[in-house]
């Protein structure tokens, strides 16, 4: 099935925005460029209204200026190689692509060749979720990545020292991507297709990680809270920090006890340990 292409021509304020909006609403892929940003959907994804909205609301403040195209399945790393910098989580991980070399002075290393998929590190989010999971104690831990994207989470886990890693994602193209990414870093577990009610993972784990957006969290919250055993952690990320408290909010009635929180770039990642 084919991709939509977006490119987006906006004033570089509004480029994280914008790419938080559309993920809301469906898209699953960006570039950050130079003019702005490049958007992918999948066709049978794309809500125009939707889209049409959001275009709208920013179109002034933003200076936004767009072109529509189709992309047929390519080759992403190529496109990925182009755009594409290394990421350094303070001392604890170097994130780089294949084409990039090694760098001393942390204590992991992730490779990741990104296709059509959301996850690499450079979105906030995604950072401030590994700097957490370098905060918690992985070895021997049973770890479950909610919506795994490049795997990313996944791989910092395995990584970490997790016993036993398991992920899943929505997008065929995050699932083979992921398995790809899984190869690279040495992790055998393989990536499975669907949302957590479809894939029904069987609890307990120590470690839930849930990098999604603010709707889908609040759906599921109940179902994370199911799968965390007492004293274990739930990591959530992908909303803003002005969300902070909706989400902590419908956590606290499920025995989830807010006990660590950072914001990046007006995104915002929590830790949250099961009490009850």
């Amino acid at each position: 099935m084919d991709y939509l292409e977006f490119k987006i021509t906006c004033l570089e304020e509004f480029q994280e925005i914008l790419i938080a909006e559309l993920s809301m609403i469906g898209f699953d892929s960006f570039l950050e460029t130079e003019e702005g940003i490049d958007a992918y959907t999948l066709e049978s994804d794309f809500d125009r209204e939707a889209f049409d909205a959001v275009i709208s609301q920013y179109k002034e403040a933003a200076e936004i200026q767009l072109t529509e195209g189709i992309m047929p399945k390519v080759n992403w790393n190529e496109e990925w190689e182009k755009n594409y910098d290394p990421i350094e989580v303070d001392e604890l991980v170097y994130v780089r692509a294949s084409f990039h070399p090694s760098k001393t002075g942390f204590q992991h290393e992730i490779v990741i060749n990104p296709k059509m998929s959301f996850g690499t590190g450079h979105h906030a989010t995604t950072f401030q979720m590994l700097r957490h999971q370098g905060q918690l104690d992985h070895q021997g831990k049973r770890v479950l990545d909610v919506g795994s994207g490049t795997g990313i989470l996944a791989i910092m886990a395995h990584l970490l020292g997790a016993s036993k890693v398991e992920a899943f994602d929505i997008d065929d193209w995050c699932v083979e991507n992921g398995n790809e990414n899984f190869d690279l870093n040495g992790l055998t577990t393989r990536m499975g297709l669907g949302t957590i009610r479809d894939v029904q993972p069987q609890g307990e784990f120590d470690i839930v990680l849930a990098n999604i957006n603010k709707n889908i969290l609040l759906d599921e919250m109940a179902l994370y809270a199911d799968l965390v055993k007492k004293d274990g952690f739930l990591l959530l990320s992908g909303f803003y920090t002005q969300d902070i408290e909706d989400l902590t909010d419908h956590a606290k009635p499920l025995g989830l006890t807010l006990i660590a929180q950072q914001s990046k770039d007006n995104w915002a990642a929590l830790i949250l340990q099961k009490k009850a």
